[in-house]
């Protein structure tokens, strides 16, 4: 029997997750789309044959057709509406961030903590993709020894018009902070963020280098340059004891002309991460079943904007910012 899933918000990611859900995904099917623009939601929904659409996410949510719900509306919406599945017993799969503020999002842990099951899944994909998962596989192995250093860069063709300095970190290298909390499987302590030359053309402070401190050691880089103009472009490198391991950077296009050749970088995450896309969804629907517990939780989603808020006072001050869990929140 599919699962009734609906989702709140109709843009790129909501489309994305409705194709993906409606073609790639089983065990669930696309009952209902919410989005404020009525002709956007009508659209996805009459384009994946789900029959009901809503321009106000609480009334999606209400829907008894609706047995799960996926929220990928604009980042300010998250926690109003990750509270309000909770408060009606259904499942959430939230994109990231989980909320912007740490207020929030221990609210909504406590929230879950309430209910008296995990509910919340965060729509960090990337522990989900197959190019980090053979890299945390080399590195369980332990062949390399003990990691030493991390290198990552998350790099943008443009940042979309309304994107800030503040979204930088708090929007994007979210997905960063969870990928090296995930791979080394320790906490970030502190946080230093670094302001480069910024590039004549961008409206940001663009790129943005920071420095996170790991507690067993690891020091970890991750240059964040939204207007790179060049491609989508994702990379993670670590540096251990005896050796190293690379994240691989797909490139499936091989184009040859005017004399040369190149690989054609995907324009966007979901190019690049189709693969991790789908993966974390099936994996969500089977939580659902109550077949597995896989994905990041709520206590992620918390711990990804704790680090950002700390990420973001160092960038306004040029400060060494320290990173202090609630360790009422662990568990």
């Amino acid at each position: 029997m599919s699962l009734g899933i609906g989702i709140i918000g109709a843009g790129v990611m909501g489309a994305d997750h409705a194709r993906i859900l409606a073609t790639q995904v089983g065990g669930a099917k696309l009952v209902a789309i919410s989005d404020p623009d009525e002709a956007r939601a009508c659209e996805v929904a009459r384009t994946h044959e789900a029959h009901r659409y809503f321009t106000d996410g609480f009334a999606l949510v209400e829907d008894p057709a609706v047995e799960a719900v996926i929220v990928a509306s604009p980042d300010h919406t998250h926690a109003g509406m990750v509270l309000a599945c909770l408060r009606a017993g259904k499942p959430v799969l939230c994109e990231k961030p989980l909320a912007p503020t740490v207020a929030e999002c221990r609210e909504l842990i406590e929230a879950e903590h309430r209910a008296g099951r995990r509910m919340i899944q965060v729509g960090f994909m990337r522990r989900f993709d197959p190019a980090y998962a053979a890299m945390s596989a080399t590195l369980s192995s332990g062949r390399l020894g003990r990691p030493l250093l991390m290198h990552c860069a998350h790099r943008n063709v443009a940042a979309p018009g309304f994107f800030t300095p503040e979204m930088s970190i708090a929007n994007a290298a979210v997905h960063e902070f969870d990928i090296v909390r995930w791979l080394l499987g320790v906490e970030a302590v502190a946080v230093t963020a670094l302001q480069s030359a910024s590039k004549a053309s961008a409206t940001l402070r663009d790129p943005i280098l920071l420095l996170l401190e790991m507690l067993n050691g690891v020091m970890v880089d991750i240059e964040l340059f939204m207007n790179a103009g060049y491609g989508y472009d994702i990379r993670a490198e670590l540096v251990c004891e005896n050796g190293t391991v690379e994240l691989g950077r797909p490139a499936p296009n091989l184009v040859r002309n005017e004399g040369g050749e190149a690989r054609m970088f995907p324009g966007d995450w979901r190019g690049r991460f189709s693969d991790a896309y789908r993966l974390q969804l099936q994996a969500w629907i089977g939580n659902l079943g109550g077949k597995t517990q896989s994905g990041a939780g709520a206590l992620d989603g918390y711990v990804a904007t704790l680090i950002a808020q700390a990420a973001l006072r160092s960038l306004a001050s040029g400060a060494r910012e320290e990173i202090a869990p609630d360790a009422s929140l662990s568990g």
